[in-house]
């Protein structure tokens, strides 16, 4: 082999390597890059939590957000997202049920537990998220987002914001909501702040299934 074919064919190893490596590099960036929280969702963070300002909110820790005439959107705010960590299952009402405000509608399963969440509205269920009933984890990676959990036609859209957390009051309900929890179990109160204020993935990790039970069941208004 010549010189010449020598050093080109170095060259070529020497490009192919850099290529190969700023993949992986740009692979594993990508990867470690924290989730944008999307624009319009706008919002603010209460001691730790994300609570977007666009979105109305039930006591029981469900949102809503009205996305055309007598339809909304309807899921579970971090709080309820946190406290409710790595699911099994999540069970939704049907398409075309009809829900009342207030009632136990919504299912959340882990460690054969079960807990349930209230619907923060009156309608008739138009649409159940499959993404998490295929992938429950959907919930707690982005509760405003891909976790949604049921689209609603509310024909009488007063009805809509009924018994809501008056917007000027959901920064207080949900600070009073986090200090609750925190008198209840002190521990938790490092777990949130394990990550630069923000909420662990799963908060009630530690705790006996029966007490998971216990306390989503308390913030969610079903016990």
């Amino acid at each position: 082999m010549t010189p010449f074919l020598v050093l080109a064919t170095f060259l070529v190893f020497i490009v192919l390597d850099y290529f190969l490596n700023r993949r992986k590099v740009m692979h594993t960036v990508a990867a470690e890059a924290p989730k944008a929280v999307p624009a319009h969702l706008g919002g603010d963070y209460v001691d730790g939590f994300l609570v977007p300002a666009n979105l109305s909110y039930h006591s029981g820790h469900s949102w809503l957000m009205r996305e055309r005439k007598n339809v909304v959107r309807v899921g579970a705010d971090e709080f309820a997202a946190a406290l409710l960590g790595k699911l099994e299952k999540v069970e939704l009402p049907k398409a075309g049920q009809w829900i009342r405000q207030g009632q136990k509608v919504i299912s959340f399963y882990r460690d054969g537990k079960r807990t349930e969440m209230v619907s923060p509205t009156e309608g008739e269920v138009m649409e159940v998220n499959a993404e998490v009933l295929n992938n429950p984890a959907a919930l707690r990676d982005d509760p405003y987002g891909k976790g949604w959990l049921v689209a609603v036609h509310v024909p009488d859209e007063e009805n809509t914001t009924r018994n809501l957390v008056p917007k000027g009051l959901v920064r207080e309900w949900m600070r009073e909501a986090v200090e609750r929890l925190y008198s209840r179990q002190p521990a938790l109160a490092g777990a949130v702040a394990a990550d630069g204020g923000r909420p662990a993935e799963d908060l009630l990790a530690g705790l006996p299934n029966a007490e998971w039970t216990e306390v989503t069941g308390e913030f969610f208004l079903t016990v």
